[in-house]
């Protein structure tokens, strides 16, 4: 009988959003005419198209592959180097410097957010802000680590600061926030990249949501912050930037000043050590993907993808507006694709899901699914349908109005 890895039974029984699919569908179909008008602003899928210069790139993708002369096999795991290079170009023009040796293409941050543990050892003392995007807990629980956590709430704008008396050796940072939306300034990263290389602790920075920060005060990338090579990892996503949530294409930047000493006292770089671990248990982004992801970074290619995110900011100010009218407290919405709002009437968040769905017909994000200090709060996102957007808040205005 084999030895199964019994980390799993620490889990929550089910995935957050496959527990709000299945309450959906349950209302649906007890309800098949209300359920008929039900808007969705609950997970974080785009619904906008892939821009034409994308789609024109990943064509030339497919058309490479029918002829012999062109035909692409197997390729870098690290990644194609056109497309690394357009990524440090489009670092350089947000005023970061970043090698393409240290980039690392991939199927997407999620992947790599999950993957990153197999670096590390199981003895860490891993810090997560609460509230948090699953996964950062999830796959640290799969491989029996042991998490310890510090606190988001509206008290500290849910961008909590590091603590001189809490010690950590990886430490998970997400700016702009999911699911909060907030966003760390410069001033308050360098706090946390100070600690970091005071406490000799990594910093694992998800920056999949950059691409919505319209403030240029507020960093894009954690390396714009001084000293952050030497102690953080960043990842990143076409996702939400560019649409590529079916398509699956991210980045993830692991600088070559990162490096420790093991217990034996030999030094380990964390780029090389990446990059060993791409080579054996990945190969690659496919070549069609990564055409298309190159094309992203063009003039071209930037400004559609701004059109795109304009659309969804739009959206947002909708539900922002809508919210600041019904005087509902709320987090995010103007550099991020969410809104994060207190649940009305003293409401935890799983019991305003129902409320919501079963009054207006409009699905959103228990906040109690990213952990105890979102029991009272409640996630929408800005990726659907603006006419859509535009009827669930007017729903919501005669609900709470």
């Amino acid at each position: 009988m084999p030895k199964l890895n019994e980390n799993y039974l620490n889990l929550k029984e089910s995935y957050l959003f496959s527990e709000i699919a299945h309450r959906t569908a349950a209302y649906a179909e007890k309800n098949p005419e209300k359920g008929a008008q039900i808007i969705r602003l609950g997970i974080g899928d785009v619904t906008r198209p892939l821009g034409k210069i994308v789609l024109n790139a990943l064509h030339e993708g497919v058309d490479a592959m029918a002829s012999s002369e062109t035909f692409k096999g197997y390729g870098p795991e690290q990644g194609y180097e056109a497309t690394r290079n357009a990524i440090t170009a489009y670092y350089k023009k947000n005023g970061v410097e970043v090698e393409p040796d240290a980039v690392f293409v991939s199927d997407g941050a999620k992947s790599d957010t999950g993957n990153i543990t197999d670096m590390f050892g199981h003895d860490n003392v891993i810090l997560i802000p609460d509230p948090v995007y699953p996964v950062y807990v999830d796959t640290n629980i799969m491989c029996g680590n042991q998490v310890t956590y510090i606190a988001g709430n509206a008290g500290n704008n849910f961008l909590p600061m590091p603590d001189a008396d809490q010690p950590a050796d990886i430490i998970y940072l997400c700016s702009p926030n999911n699911p909060t939306g907030a966003c760390y300034n410069k001033k308050q990263l360098k706090e946390w990249v100070d600690y970091a290389l005071a406490n000799d602790a990594i910093i694992l920075f998800d920056s999949a949501y950059e691409a919505f920060i319209s403030d240029p005060e507020l960093p894009r990338s954690i390396f714009a912050v001084e000293g952050a090579k030497k102690c953080a990892i960043e990842f990143c996503s076409l996702s939400k930037t560019a649409g590529f949530t079916g398509t699956r294409c991210g980045y993830t930047i692991v600088p070559k000043e990162l490096k420790f000493l093991s217990s034996a006292g030999t030094e380990m770089s964390l780029n090389a050590m990446w990059n060993r671990r791409q080579c054996t248990k990945f190969n690659g982004a496919s070549y069609i993907v990564q055409k298309g992801a190159e094309a992203v970074f063009s003039e071209e290619g930037i400004k559609e993808c701004q059109e795109n995110i304009q659309y969804y900011k739009n959206n947002a100010k909708v539900i922002a507006d809508t919210l600041t009218k019904l005087n509902i407290r709320f987090f995010g919405g103007i550099n991020s694709p969410y809104i994060w709002f207190q649940c009305p009437n003293g409401m935890d968040s799983w019991t305003c899901f129902d409320y919501l769905l079963e009054n207006i017909q409009v699905v959103g994000t228990p906040g109690a699914g990213f952990g105890e200090n979102g029991v009272n709060f409640f996630r929408l996102t800005s990726f659907g349908n603006y006419e859509k957007t535009v009827e669930a808040m007017e729903r919501f205005t005669k609900l709470f109005g």
